[in-house]
């Protein structure tokens, strides 16, 4: 089998497990001006208004969200009822951006302690284009059209979540879902501020069962996890009103420069043009130093990059190297080594640099080579010597050969031990620093 289709058979695959059914993309014809990406017309909703409040996580608006994967309850749907947001945030530049996500309000009742607490998941990456944003695969779980493919592979998180009776947040994050500026993918700022102000956004829905006593924790695998632990170095400063229970970060791209190493002519390689198409977003200043390093092919890909989902971009990116797509012939690492300008912009863009205030986990695949290991983990090292309260998970697996496989597995075998470890502190028990015992650790 080819690998374009067996790439395409591990998604449908996926998606069925989470018992998705293909939907079409746009059932009628769009308005003039409905903004369609890759044949989807986004629903109305997603375009921001021309002011927004002054206070971050300002409610815009909300509305009803129907849940694809729904079963009538006693006490409501299961696994509950879900309202669609847009909420005020601020971008790393200190402008004021929309951002677009979903509140789930569960039918489980929550059997620990004190008050329903919440918890924000940051999705892990699910494309640049605004169809991918994971509000969406809530509604729809497998969108395929025949231009774009989406599995909104988070919703195993969520639902898991729910079932606890823990509230959930989720993010869709600057840029995505939103209509109004591309998705700056991976910047920490961004992404960590679109966290925060989620949980604002989730306490000021009136109808929930929110307290102000709710504990509040934060969920992410991949760039969910870059996000969350943005997210969490950032909250005293940016959101001292957001106390933090417990912050769960899985394999989090901390040091971009690695991870572009690590990513580039895998199945994944079209992460760096989301990464790069991101980054000139947030800095057109660099946009002279990216058109010198860039070729017809290279500017074609990221314009084409920008409207795609995680599925479109594993078949038609598949394996490709940066090589291919500049002047030169070198990769986008080297060239970042050697410009002074993209160096420093990734530079500041680690995640490490400031201690979070509440308890952190930090779990990463130890055969991990798409986000590399060794970076998360000197993550966990770096939050440690700052005196932060850590506990690091090695997810020992053996390799399994597919860059991508290496990545996504321990997604799943950890995702279990992750929400245990933040069901406790979203119970009140401590957590147990293993900060003493990383440095010896492999």
């Amino acid at each position: 089998m080819p690998v374009s289709a067996r790439l395409l058979a591990a998604a449908v695959t996926t998606a069925a497990c989470l018992g998705a059914t293909a939907l079409p993309a746009a059932a009628a014809a769009p308005q003039s001006d409905a903004v369609v990406s890759r044949g989807v017309t986004i629903p109305d909703f997603y375009s921001p208004p021309a002011n927004l409040p002054a206070a971050n996580g300002t409610l815009v608006r909300s509305e009803p969200l129907p849940l694809a994967l729904s079963l009538p309850g006693l006490d409501g749907p299961l696994p509950g009822t879900a309202t669609r947001l847009m909420y005020k945030s601020t971008d790393s530049n200190g402008g004021p951006v929309a951002v677009t996500g979903a509140y789930i309000e569960p039918s489980a009742a929550w059997k620990g302690s004190g008050a329903r607490p919440l918890v924000a998941v940051a999705p892990g990456t699910m494309g640049q284009g605004d169809q991918c944003a994971a509000s969406l695969g809530l509604e729809h779980p497998l969108l395929v059209n025949g231009q774009t493919l989406s599995v909104g592979y988070e919703d195993l998180a969520i639902y898991r979540l729910l079932a606890r009776g823990i509230a959930v947040v989720v993010t869709d994050y600057a840029g995505l879902g939103a209509t109004d500026r591309l998705h700056t993918y991976v910047n920490r700022v961004d992404e960590g501020h679109a966290v925060l102000d989620a949980v604002r956004a989730a306490r000021s829905l009136p109808g929930t069962s929110l307290t102000s006593a709710s504990r509040v924790a934060l969920f992410g695998y991949s760039q969910g996890g870059g996000a969350t632990a943005a997210a969490a170095e950032l909250q005293p400063s940016y959101a001292p009103d957001v106390p933090l229970a417990g912050t769960s970060a899985g394999a989090p791209p901390a040091n971009l420069i690695e991870v572009t190493k690590g990513i580039d002519g895998t199945e994944l390689t079209g992460a760096l043009g989301w990464s790069v198409n991101g980054f000139l977003q947030s800095d057109p200043a660099l946009q002279p130093v990216a058109g010198a390093h860039l070729n017809a092919a290279g500017k074609a890909a990221l314009k084409d990059l920008s409207t795609m989902c995680v599925g479109d971009a594993l078949l038609s990116y598949g394996y490709a190297r940066s090589t291919k797509w500049t002047t030169d012939g070198r990769s986008l690492s080297d060239i970042i080594e050697a410009e002074p300008m993209l160096k420093g912009f990734l530079n500041e863009q680690r995640i490490g640099t400031m201690k979070p205030a509440s308890p952190v986990r930090v779990a990463t695949g130890t055969s991990d080579n798409l986000v590399p290991h060794a970076q998360a983990r000197r993550l966990a090292v770096d939050w440690c010597a700052r005196g932060a309260d850590v506990t690091y998970k090695p997810v020992v697996l053996p390799s399994l050969g597919s860059a991508l496989i290496n990545h996504f597995t321990p997604l799943l075998t950890d995702q279990g031990d992750a929400i245990d470890w933040l069901t406790d502190r979203l119970n009140g028990k401590s957590a147990a620093s293993n900060c003493a015992s990383l440095p010896l650790q492999p």
